[in-house]
């Protein structure tokens, strides 16, 4: 009986601030994805506390908002309810016009830009009603605060309730430009590179061990300009002033660049792609893992530096 008499007291859109602050650990975060101020955060929260007669957050000045164990067991139960309630809304809409809903993909950063986001606007020509985000940055994202619905990393995660499988391979090789290449000393083995400047990442803030192939490749390397970017990097290569180990699928369509001892000097990555288990029964996102999973495999020639051209499935 108290129970339901506490069940009854509940505002449920509560939860849905509840659930952003969970993941975001701070009211002003929250604020800005849930399109409101930072007060009326703060007064649906402790509206929430008092529903349930728990505290449901600690605050922290170096950890925000972090959750009590009660808070802990509201937060599976939400998320249990989210994952319902969003399977319920696909297939209500799906049985009356198509797939419908909103979905957002966080990629490593040249990945994204180059390959993902043009082979998902072909993607969105087929469905009209799902949108998409994608966030191609340096830096891992997190599916566990729901900062996106896909991820797609360089390494595989190494816990927790995913559904994951590997994306592909990609080559990385060695780049310049011909001017580069026509106005510094020859290069006609990995010894000759002794002398040439590189551009490469930052390593104490690189995201990923997977990137400090450098020093693998090259110890020893000459780098005087670094960044955690490697679009960055790609850009200061086309100046002409250093070498770089890129992506092959980011520099290799490029003319203005060229493999630097393409049989000598060369990297293999992977790129793993996964998504929560609680998110295996909305169609939209199997379907966009999937879609995306083919257009890797239709593109393996591009992401092996063995083709300059993209390539698109042809329908859905």
């Amino acid at each position: 009986m108290q129970k339901n008499m506490v069940m009854g007291r509940i505002n449920w859109d509560d939860l849905r601030f509840f659930l952003e602050v969970a993941r975001t650990r701070t009211a002003s975060a929250a604020s800005r994805r849930l399109g409101v101020d930072y007060t009326t955060v703060s007064r649906r929260i402790r509206s929430l506390e008092q529903s349930l007669g728990a505290l449901l957050f600690e605050k922290s000045r170096s950890a925000g908002f972090v959750l009590t164990s009660e808070g802990q067991r509201l937060l599976g139960h939400v998320e249990s309810l989210e994952g319902t309630l969003q399977v319920a809304c696909e297939q209500v809409s799906g049985s009356t016009g198509g797939l419908a809903g909103h979905l957002r993909i966080g990629c490593t950063e040249a990945f994204g830009s180059c390959f993902v986001t043009a082979q998902m606007s072909h993607f969105l020509d087929h469905y009209p009603n799902i949108s998409v985000d994608i966030l191609p940055v340096p830096h891992f994202i997190s599916l566990s605060r729901r900062e996106a619905d896909i991820a797609i990393t360089l390494e595989r995660p190494e816990r927790g309730p995913y559904v994951c499988s590997r994306l592909c391979d990609y080559r990385l090789r060695l780049y310049a430009t011909p001017g580069y290449l026509a106005n510094h000393a020859p290069i006609r083995s990995r010894d000759d590179l002794a002398g040439h400047a590189f551009v490469t990442y930052v390593e104490d803030l690189a995201f990923s061990f997977k990137l400090l192939y450098l020093n693998d490749l090259l110890p020893g390397a000459h780098s005087r300009l670094r960044s955690t970017s490697v679009v960055a990097q790609y850009h200061a290569v086309l100046e002409g002033r250093a070498l770089a180990i890129l992506p092959c699928f980011l520099a290799g369509p490029d003319p203005r660049l060229q493999a630097v001892l393409p049989d000598e000097v060369e990297v293999m990555r992977q790129f793993w792609m996964y998504y929560s288990e609680d998110l295996r029964k909305l169609k939209r996102v199997t379907l966009v893992a999937e879609y995306l999973r083919a257009c890797a495999e239709l593109n393996r020639g591009l992401l092996l530096g063995e083709s300059t051209e993209m390539a698109y499935l042809p329908s859905l």
